[in-house]
C-alpha cells in the first residue's frame, strides 16, 4: 500500500489509466498559455476602449458638440438636421467595432475554453487522487481492525483459563 503501489485499492481500469495519464501530464504544474499575434492584442485594445466609460463619456460629448454646432452654426452647417453625416460615421464606427469586438470575444472565450478544460484536468486528477487515498486509508483501518482483533482474540485466551479459576464458587461464567 506504500511507496505509490495501489494492490488493494478499488478503482477501475479506466480510472486507473486516466489517473496515470493525468499523473504524466501533470496538469497542475502546466497551465495553458496563450501568445496573443499583433491582429489580436489590436483586438483586445480597441474592445476595452470601446467598452469603457471613458469611451461613451467623450463620444457623448462629441455628439452633442457636433448636434449643437450644426443647430446653431450659421454659417457652416456641414451636417443639417437630420444629421445624415453624424449618421453615416456613427454607422461606420459600429461597422468597424462590431467585428473587432467579436474577435476579442471569441478569442477570450478560447481562453476560458482551455482554461476550464485545463481545470477540469486538474480536479480530476485530484479526485482521483483523494479516491485512492481513502481507499488507502480504509485498507490500513481494515488491516488496523484485523491486527486489534487478533490481539484482543489472543488476550482473551490467554485469560479465559485465568477468569475461569477466580469465579467464585456456585458460579459459572454462563449466568
Amino acid at each position: 500500500m506504500t511507496n505509490g503501489h495501489t494492490e488493494g485499492v478499488h478503482l477501475s481500469p479506466e480510472d486507473r489509466k486516466h489517473l496515470h495519464e493525468l499523473r504524466a501530464q501533470k496538469p497542475a504544474r502546466h497551465a495553458p498559455q496563450h501568445a496573443p499575434d499583433r491582429g489580436a492584442l489590436i483586438a483586445d485594445m480597441v474592445a476595452t476602449t470601446v467598452g469603457s466609460w471613458r469611451f461613451i463619456i467623450i463620444q457623448s460629448v462629441l455628439l452633442a458638440v457636433w448636434i449643437i454646432l450644426n443647430l446653431i452654426g450659421y454659417v457652416y452647417r456641414w451636417d443639417p438636421y437630420p444629421f445624415i453625416l453624424l449618421n453615416l460615421l456613427l454607422s461606420t464606427q459600429a461597422a468597424y467595432a462590431a467585428p473587432i469586438i467579436m474577435m476579442s470575444q471569441n478569442r477570450q472565450a478560447e481562453i476560458d475554453r482551455r482554461n476550464a478544460e485545463h481545470d477540469y484536468r486538474v480536479n480530476v486528477k485530484a479526485e482521483l487522487e483523494i479516491e485512492l487515498l481513502h481507499n488507502k486509508i480504509d485498507a490500513l483501518r481494515e488491516q488496523e481492525l484485523l491486527q486489534l482483533i487478533t490481539i484482543i482474540q489472543r488476550l482473551s485466551a490467554h485469560l479465559a483459563p485465568e477468569l475461569v479459576h477466580t469465579l467464585p464458587v456456585g458460579r459459572t461464567g454462563a449466568s
